[in-house]
């Protein structure tokens, strides 16, 4: 009896607003960090329906009407920025265009489903006056491009966070897990020289075996979830514009998919006790992640009938420093694709299961 309540307080009041939100933000240009028109429109939709709102940068957030400090709190996270659209489009990206049961336009699905379905969430428990968790929604900036001014830097305004969800393209099934990314700067040094003569030190050779090691290391920990770290050289470059000079200097990238059961400072550490090329990475941030598959939301989730995956993609999740799960109605696999879409019933369903999922443990 008190889920069909709950069903159909859900389905008089939180499917048609939220989606023609969704459309109004499709319309709106939000580029990473252009999103201030979007932050806007997320502020207005909830300030009319009274829910106070408060702005960072252009990261938008609100807490529930009875929050209380004495009770931990649960976050539920989405972003509101998009790539640009690819030359592939044959639609207008910025037009919201239903047909087939789809709803086309550029961030529908990453993550504008998740997004709006979040705050609809947020609506259903906001004037809830006896739940075991404060409830703060975060509509972040910047997640496209991991930007330091997007959730990193609101989350020193939220407090102390206990756990939260994260609103990406994951068909609503539960990524427990999330590969880390590091990207590494590597230099290898020689001696210039003429290549007529025998005279130099070739650094493209020197790089050619530290490029073998990373095609050809296996890290010994693989995880069940995401599989084992992967090391891709991605491009390759010499500080010569003539053809018969040895170069003195070869510079390579390297993409770095960690996986859970490392840090990424012990892949580093790792790395460089094998190759001879000064690395330098560009960042730790985006570090791996796992939630424990005895948390709460998880087995929430399970009950739910939704099945367990671990996540290749990055999101926002990697800067958070408590217990996360990645959630979300669309398709990963359609995220920044020409025509991007979700499934207008995928929008309905992700309200659906948010709000049971979050009811299970918030009373």
């Amino acid at each position: 009896m008190q889920e069909q309540q709950l069903q159909n307080k859900i389905s008089e009041e939180l499917y048609k607003d939220p989606f023609d939100l969704l459309c109004q933000l499709i319309q709106t240009p939000s580029f990473s960090k252009e999103e201030n028109t979007t932050a806007l429109q997320i502020q207005n939709f909830f300030e009319q329906r009274g829910v106070a709102t408060h702005k960072h940068l252009n990261n938008v957030w609100a807490k529930n009407k009875f929050y209380n400090k004495s009770k931990p709190t649960f976050l539920l996270n989405s972003h509101h920025d998009t790539v640009k659209p690819n030359k592939g489009y044959t639609l207008d990206p910025f037009l919201p265009i239903q047909k087939n049961g789809k709803l086309f336009g550029l961030g529908s699905n990453d993550a504008g489903g998740a997004l709006v379905s979040l705050m609809a969430t947020f609506l259903h428990f906001y004037n809830e006056p006896d739940l075991k968790y404060n409830i703060i929604f975060a509509a972040s900036a910047e997640e496209e491009i991991s930007g330091i001014k997007g959730i990193e830097a609101l989350l020193p305004h939220l407090g102390k966070i206990e756990f939260g969800i994260v609103g990406e393209p994951t068909l609503m099934n539960l990524a427990i897990a999330e590969k880390g990314l590091m990207v590494l700067d590597c230099m290898n040094y020689g001696k210039a020289g003429h290549a007529a003569r025998e005279e130099g030190d070739n650094a493209i050779y020197h790089a050619l075996k530290d490029m073998e090691w990373f095609k050809n290391y296996q890290f010994a920990k693989i995880s069940p979830l995401l599989g084992s770290v992967k090391m891709s050289v991605t491009s390759v470059e010499t500080e010569n514009k003539a053809h018969n000079i040895i170069p003195s200097e070869c510079k390579f990238v390297v993409d770095v998919r960690a996986n859970e059961l490392y840090s990424l400072e012990e892949i580093l550490s790792e790395i460089k006790q094998h190759v001879t090329c000064e690395i330098k990475p560009r960042s730790l941030r985006i570090r791996p992640s796992s939630i424990n598959m005895e948390h709460p939301l998880v087995k929430s989730g399970i009950k739910l009938g939704r099945s367990l995956y671990g996540s290749p993609t990055t999101s926002d999740k990697a800067l958070m420093n408590f217990p996360t799960l990645k959630i979300g109605p669309g398709d990963s696999a359609r995220s920044h694709t020409a025509d991007e879409f979700i499934y207008v019933d995928e929008i309905k369903e992700g309200i659906e299961l948010y709000t049971k999922l979050i009811n299970e443990i918030i009373y």
